[in-house]
This record gives structure tokens, C-alpha cells and sequence, in this order.
């Protein structure tokens, strides 16, 4: 099993996503002899995992069932320990856009945290690319190591654990993108400017503060970064569902037809719309927002080194 390729069974020491419904999934990392507790029952992983198809349909100790499901980046940012705040598939997504990133990309991160984006990025420069992510913390960064090697992934990513501030990267002149998520990027836009490529490359900030956002811009002005700007995405989410709407009282038939130049005595027209429209509600499909909506994440600020 990886993160980046697909594998068809299930097999022992694989992490899978146990799917109750589309607001409740969670991990779990399948072992012989291991049982899983859900609210539909137990789950016993020799019998009811190991040696089945991932996207079964397996039933619980009680009559439940749920579905197994193949981990991808975008199901473990939904379902990963947090270690840290998260960047989730809004941001990761225009991110990997902006950065221009590609199998075969070599990407530097710091830091790495609960390691949502990492998977992101491994999977995109997969099978040929490689990320070099630095984590500050250093039970976060074993923590990282140990995730990316159960993953099937450490060969596409080095983890290191230093003060990228002070320290940088670990690598110099290699890299197409940079991404950082600390709390002073501007410390480090220099030494992100030394692990870029000599011809060049992209460069992305994420920070909550716009105060955050406006030191790291007066430095990448200092170190010749060009096609400076920042951005924010929102995102809303429309529920389709069934609404009832009252149809509006336009006036009897008979005096629209007349207004119109039209005979209501004819036969013609007995069968008009207008002659059968009365007052009530008419149901229809259609898209409503969610009442609580995600606000401001964060401001992601992208550079060019030209």
C-alpha cells in the first residue's frame, strides 16, 4: 500500500479508511489479529480486511456495514491525527497550482506538522520528484518519519529536523518551489532563495496575520523576488435539497387575457397556463448554503525567483 500508488488488496501493516458515511470515516492501520471497534460492531482485521478488495463492503459484528477504503492524500487531510492546525484541500490545491508543481519537481517545506500538505506534495512530484520538508519540533519530525514510512512514501521525502530560520533547508540550489508555513517566513526567504535553482523557481508563505504577510513581502523585495502577490480562498458549500416556494398570485386569467388582447371565451385558450394557476407552492431541486460557512484560514502570499 502507498499513498501514491494504487494497490488493489488489502494487505497486513496498510493504512486504510474505515467509511461510516460521508461525515464519518477514520484510519486505521490493519494488523493480524487486530480487531476495530465501530458503532455498527467489530471489525476483525485476519477475517474482515486482510485479503479483501480495497472499496468492500464489509458487514459488522452487529449487522452494520462499512466500506474500506484506499487512503489518498485528500481522505488523510480529513482524517490524520493533528499534530498541528492543518492546511486543508482548499488551499492545498491552488497551492500546488501557483507553485507550478509536477512529477519530477523537487519541493522544499518547512514545516512539516502534521504532514497534510506533505502527502499532497509527495503525491503530485511522484515518482520521480522528491521533498525535502524541515520540521522544528523533534518529536514532530519522528513523528512525520515514522507516517511517511508506513505510508510507503520515504523514498520521496527527507524529513529533517532543524531551525530552518536559522539553518535553512539542508540543500542549495535544487529546488523548482519552496513552501512556508512558520511563524516568521521572512527569517527564512533567504535561505529559500539559496535552495531554489539558480535559474529559478516559485515561492509560497502561509500566514494567518496580515501583519505576518506584510514583513514577508518587504523581504522578498529585499532578496529579488518578483510577481509578488497574496491571496485568500473562501469556501462555500451548497447542500442540494428539496424547497418549497409559494407561486406568486399574478391575478384571475380572465383579466390577464383581456389585458392582452386576448378572447378567454375561445376554446383555444382554455387550456393556458394562466387559466390554471392557482395560489399554493410548487417543490424543486436546489442549491442552498450551508448556514455556518469556513472563514479566514490564512493569507497565502506567492513569489517568482527570477
Amino acid at each position: 500500500m502507498s499513498f501514491v500508488e494504487y494497490g488493489d488488496t488489502i494487505k497486513d501493516g496498510d493504512t486504510a479508511i474505515v467509511f461510516l458515511g460521508h461525515e464519518s470515516m477514520f484510519p486505521v492501520k490493519v494488523q493480524h489479529g487486530t480487531v476495530t471497534q465501530t458503532k455498527y460492531g467489530v471489525i476483525r482485521h485476519s477475517t474482515d480486511l486482510i485479503g479483501k478488495k480495497y472499496g468492500s463492503k464489509v458487514t459488522c459484528s452487529k449487522g452494520g456495514w462499512v466500506f474500506i477504503l484506499h487512503p489518498t492524500p485528500e481522505l488523510w487531510t480529513m482524517n490524520l491525527p493533528h499534530r498541528t492546525q492543518i492546511l486543508y484541500s482548499t488551499d492545498i490545491s491552488i497551492i500546488t497550482m501557483m507553485l507550478e508543481l509536477k512529477p519530477g519537481s523537487i519541493v522544499c517545506e518547512s514545516g512539516t506538522g502534521s504532514g497534510s500538505l506533505s502527502h499532497a506534495l509527495i503525491r503530485t512530484v511522484a515518482p520521480t520528484g522528491h521533498l525535502y520538508t524541515v520540521e522544528f519540533h523533534q518529536q514532530r519530525a519522528e513523528k512525520a518519519r515514522q507516517e511517511f514510512r508506513e505510508h510507503g512514501v520515504e523514498h520521496l521525502v527527507t524529513v529533517t529536523n532543524q531551525d530552518v530560520c536559522k539553518n535553512g533547508f539542508g540543500v542549495s540550489n535544487v529546488a523548482d518551489a519552496v513552501f512556508l508555513d512558520i511563524p516568521s517566513p521572512w527569517e527564512a526567504i533567504g535561505h529559500a532563495k539559496s535552495a531554489l535553482k539558480a535559474e529559478g523557481g516559485r515561492i509560497c508563505s502561509f500566514s494567518p496575520c496580515i501583519e505576518q504577510v506584510q514583513r514577508t513581502c518587504l523581504a522578498m523585495e529585499e532578496y529579488g523576488f518578483t510577481e509578488i502577490n497574496t491571496l485568500e480562498i473562501l469556501l462555500r458549500v451548497y447542500n442540494v435539497r428539496t424547497i418549497s416556494l409559494q407561486i406568486p398570485d399574478l391575478g384571475k386569467a380572465a383579466e390577464d387575457n383581456s389585458s392582452s388582447g386576448f378572447d378567454s371565451s375561445k376554446p383555444s385558450h382554455q387550456g393556458s397556463p394562466c387559466a390554471n394557476l392557482q395560489q399554493g407552492t410548487v417543490q424543486f431541486k436546489s442549491g442552498v448554503p450551508l448556514r455556518e460557512v469556513v472563514g479566514h484560514t490564512g493569507y497565502l502570499t506567492f513569489a517568482t525567483k527570477s
